[in-house]
């Protein structure tokens, strides 16, 4: 099904509808792997522009990290018209997140969405040094739960300076923020009892550019 998805040309109502969970995941893997391969396909970006004018059929909808070094289209290899983007340090969801994955999905026919972490992240660095900075501590604070569920050796250090526990801490930031995606917002929970859209979890390697999904 995916080899008879053109996804080189822009999202119709058409190719959407045809476009599974499933389908949508591997649609995904497959643009980070022409990434890291340094393959993308070939796209007319302004083109695209003209013609996602007038409407737009994502057929998946990402929650990532503000960090710069992430920019969704890219490491997946998408074009214009194929991704929702939800951004915030930490990639966490609130009220208005989930209110934002609801239209992408209920309304606007996403099928999937992605929360994706991502290694050295400085947010999670800074939940794991317990940093306080103006608005930035009430933020922090949304990644503690992450923080105090894991283990550590005896002398092991929990804070940012060993970055394999800052790691660790990221990608159960990725799992709790789907248990919570799922809990809060009844609405993608039912669509995915439902079949209609998946939610699944991600991490970014920053060094490699290889987007592993857990």
């Amino acid at each position: 099904m995916v080899s008879e998805i053109n996804n080189s040309k822009t999202q119709t109502r058409d190719t959407q509808s045809l476009i599974s969970p499933q389908v949508a995941v591997q649609l995904l893997k497959d643009g980070n792997a022409r990434f890291v391969k340094k393959d993308p396909l070939s796209r007319d970006l302004n083109g695209q522009v003209s013609d996602t004018a007038k409407g737009q059929y994502p057929f998946a909808a990402v929650v990532s990290c503000i960090d710069s070094r992430i920019p969704t289209e890219i490491i997946f290899d998408q074009g214009i018209g194929d991704i929702f983007n939800a951004r915030i340090a930490g990639n966490f969801v609130n009220p208005d997140i989930l209110g934002s994955l609801e239209f992408a999905c209920k309304l606007a026919g996403s099928k999937v969405i992605v929360i994706m972490g991502h290694t050295s992240c400085g947010a999670v660095k800074g939940a794991c040094d317990n940093a306080k900075l103006g608005n930035l501590s009430q933020m922090l604070d949304k990644i503690q739960p992450a923080v105090n569920n894991i283990d550590t050796a005896e002398g092991e250090d929990r804070n940012s300076s060993n970055i394999s526990f800052v790691n660790r801490v990221a990608e159960e930031n990725v799992r709790l923020t789907i248990e919570k995606t799922r809990r809060d917002s009844y609405v993608l929970n039912e669509m995915e009892e439902n079949g209609e859209i998946a939610i699944v979890g991600a991490m970014y390697d920053v060094a490699s550019g290889k987007v592993t999904f857990i």
